[in-house]
């Protein structure tokens, strides 16, 4: 199975998580949980503001639009890793693993397209909340949004395209939990070279471009509060920016480790930890970060809940 024909390869081996049989009963369970509380907690968080005219703001638009992508990147990622927690051959086909990458990579360009945008509309309500009705439409909000899942397409087509002038001929074993694109270099024959200098160049740009989105938003909020020097005025803009600070902190630490530095002597263990916190953490803990810190999407919770009891 190590060393195969690159031309009667079909199939490929995912050795996931953990080599001890032992533990994997206990890690499906947690992982099912962890992956039901996600789905619920996104696609409830979506369910909310498209019934809720009140958050039918640029804002909650937004995060809408963020909850729908995390919903997406866990099913991307989590249950294939839940049937190979139970499947005696952990097989994956080489069209399911180009797909599952080709997803993959959309979702996370998306998110973090997202992020910046969000990073935007933070900085436009608190620097410019006079006009913050005139320059943050609905209307464009959407622009944005659409914007963010086409950028997010066009990259992931890029680097699938790539991935076609590849073959694998080394060994079909995979040392992930999914079908990642620098595990797939690691067992490709042919020279990655290229694909490396796109992922660096690509994916490199997009995640500098967003985190400058977002560092210069929030460094003249930061200039507005202090100009301020009004107490009422602090609470709110922490109130207003804490969750996706947050998030974004979140967020952006492994990824950017893990793919403008491709070429890092990170372990297999390692690189499977980054990517377990970005497509399975990640997604679980911002419904419930964003949902906690926001007072409206509390009261229209509170509001469905007391209509339904």
């Amino acid at each position: 199975m190590d060393t195969i024909n690159a031309t009667s390869l079909t199939e490929f081996v995912l050795t996931g998580l953990t080599y001890q049989p032992d533990w994997h009963i206990h890690l499906f369970l947690m992982f099912l949980i962890i992956y039901l509380i996600t789905t619920v907690g996104n696609l409830g968080l979506i369910a909310l503001i498209y019934n809720d005219p009140h958050l039918h703001i640029p804002m909650y638009l937004l995060l809408g639009s963020l909850a729908f992508v995390d919903a997406w990147i866990s099913s991307t990622v989590t249950p294939k890793m839940l049937v190979n927690f139970l499947a005696k051959r952990k097989m994956i086909s080489l069209s399911e693993c180009i797909t599952q990458l080709f997803s993959f990579a959309f979702s996370a360009t998306t998110e973090c397209f997202l992020l910046a945008t969000m990073a935007f509309d933070r900085y436009v309500a608190i620097c410019k909340p006079l006009l913050y009705s005139v320059i943050m439409t609905n209307r464009l909000c959407i622009r944005l949004s659409v914007l963010s899942f086409v950028g997010g397409l066009i990259h992931s087509i890029i680097h699938i395209d790539f991935l076609f002038r590849l073959t694998f001929c080394k060994s079909n074993i995979i040392h992930h939990f999914y079908c990642d694109i620098m595990p797939l270099f690691k067992i490709s024959c042919t020279d990655t070279s290229i694909n490396v200098l796109m992922v660096f160049i690509f994916s490199g740009s997009i995640q500098v471009f967003t985190i400058l989105t977002v560092l210069v938003s929030y460094i003249l909020v930061l200039f507005t509060i202090l100009k301020n020097k009004s107490i009422q005025g602090i609470r709110k803009a922490f109130s207003t920016c804490g969750a996706h600070l947050l998030s974004v902190s979140l967020y952006y630490g492994p990824l950017l480790f893990r793919y403008v530095h491709p070429g890092s002597a990170q372990t297999d263990a390692q690189d499977m930890m980054d990517s377990l916190f970005y497509t399975v953490i990640i997604p679980l803990l911002n419904p419930i970060i964003y949902s906690l810190r926001n007072k409206k999407v509390i009261d229209s919770l509170t509001k469905v809940l007391k209509r339904n009891v």
